[in-house]
C-alpha cells in the first residue's frame, strides 16, 4: 500500500469538506475542550452538509473509528467522554 493510500484519513481530518477543524483538536487531554472546539468549528462552518451537532459528532466518530485498534485506551476514553461533552454542549441528552 502506498503512503498516500495509508494517510487518506489524516487528509480528511485536516481538509474535510464538512467543516474546518482547529489544529490539533483531537490531541487535547480535556474532553470538554475537544467538544467545545468541535462545536465552534461546526457552528462557524459554511461548508457542512448537516446540522452543527451532527457534523461535529460525525467528525469525532470518524476520528475514533479511523484510529481503530491503534488508539490507546486512555485516549479512547477521552474521546468517548468528548461525545458526552458534545451532547451537553448542544443540549442533547447523554446516552447510556
Amino acid at each position: 500500500m502506498t503512503a498516500t493510500k495509508q494517510k487518506w484519513s489524516a487528509e480528511v481530518t485536516e481538509h474535510s469538506n464538512a467543516m474546518d477543524l482547529e489544529e490539533h483538536v483531537f490531541e487535547s487531554d480535556d474532553a470538554k475542550k475537544i467538544a467545545a472546539s468541535l462545536k465552534r468549528s461546526a457552528e462557524h462552518s459554511h461548508r457542512r452538509k448537516a446540522e452543527p451537532f451532527q457534523s461535529a459528532m460525525s467528525m469525532l466518530n470518524f476520528y475514533i473509528n479511523r484510529a481503530g485498534k491503534n488508539l490507546p485506551a486512555a485516549r479512547e476514553k477521552i474521546l468517548e467522554d468528548a461525545k458526552d461533552e458534545l451532547r451537553a454542549a448542544f443540549g442533547r441528552p447523554k446516552e447510556d
